[in-house]
């Protein structure tokens, strides 16, 4: 088996789920009017809106941070790749359901894309199922979407990637209900600041996937021709992005960690898409009175770091663009 070299493990704190949801039911409560934070089984997420390729989000759940934004600041790495079946094993976890948010393989697309990584990895014989979605901007200058899969028949994805993986089984998750948002932060800053406060000392992480039911939301694209290097500042990638305000339903699969183990995580990262066509990398809610949420999330009880950076630069896991 390739192995992608530099693979460091972290065990993180995993609280049991009636804990968590009282941590969140509390704090959540300082950014939106109507909260509601319950202990249920998980959705069939093979199902409507999802059709994600696994029931669930339960059993050995992990993220992995890999890559980073250097490679992007890298003629040579830009297209750097990694293929999910190979990082399955290197999450000790061979056959994964694995979700997130990462960048498309510019060579394979041939443009520039958003990500929303879907994929249940193969296992002893059975192949993989890819049900990854990309957005990108389209030759008319508006959002675009499609599936990974009528572009490519492998599962890998670009330079960078926040994901969480599990065994995609059935089982108890936190439920996240939150409407009117009345705080400046996005559900997942929310959650990931709440999460902070409430254990200062320790590392926690969530992964999962939410709706946004109603209302409008920012999101970001890259322009769809492959630059070489296209940011090398903050400032420089505020200006390359492009701000898009796109509409519920969208579905949402995130990753987000409250404290950085001193391994360059990038502390949260969220994709969406839907079925009517938009989608992109998430920012915030463009209409907090409106708004409504509903997610899923379990606490991971690992982190891999594959293959990070060597490089230093003015952008990278931890100077990310703020909302």
């Amino acid at each position: 088996m390739t192995e992608y070299h530099k693979t460091e493990k972290v065990q993180l704190h995993a609280p049991d789920l009636e804990e968590l949801r009282g941590v969140l039911q509390a704090g959540l409560k300082n950014n939106f009017a109507e909260v509601q934070v319950s202990v249920v089984d998980c959705p069939d997420l093979t199902q409507d809106p999802y059709q994600f390729p696994a029931k669930g989000l339960c059993g050995s759940p992990r993220i992995t941070d890999i890559g980073g934004v250097q490679n992007l600041l890298s003629s040579v790495k830009i297209n750097k790749e990694y293929d999910m079946n190979v990082i399955s094993k290197q999450l000790e976890l061979p056959g994964a359901f694995i979700l997130g948010a990462t960048r498309g393989p510019g060579n394979i697309l041939g443009f520039n894309a958003e990500v929303i990584t879907l994929i249940l990895t193969e296992l002893e014989g059975k192949p993989a199922v890819n049900s990854s979605h990309y957005t990108c901007i389209g030759p008319d200058g508006k959002c675009q979407q499609g599936k990974y899969s009528d572009k490519t028949s492998d599962c890998k994805i670009g330079p960078l990637g926040n994901l969480y993986a599990c065994e995609g089984k059935p089982g108890k998750v936190v439920e996240v209900r939150a409407k009117k948002r009345t705080g400046n932060h996005s559900l997942v800053t929310a959650l990931r600041k709440t999460l902070r406060e409430s254990y200062p000392d320790k590392s926690l992480a969530l992964g999962g996937t939410f709706l946004i039911q109603k209302g409008k939301a920012k999101v970001h694209l890259m322009p769809r021709e492959v630059a070489p290097c296209p940011v090398k500042t903050p400032d420089k990638a505020n200006d390359y992005l492009r701000i898009f305000e796109v509409n519920a339903p969208l579905i949402c699969p995130t990753v987000l960690v409250s404290k950085d183990p001193d391994i360059d995580l990038r502390v949260e990262h969220t994709h969406c898409f839907s079925r009517h066509g938009e989608g992109g990398h998430y920012h915030i809610d463009t209409t907090p009175d409106t708004v409504e949420y509903l997610g899923y999330f379990m606490p991971a009880e690992f982190v891999y770091r594959i293959d990070e950076p060597t490089e230093t630069h003015a952008i990278n896991n931890k100077s990310i663009i703020k909302d």
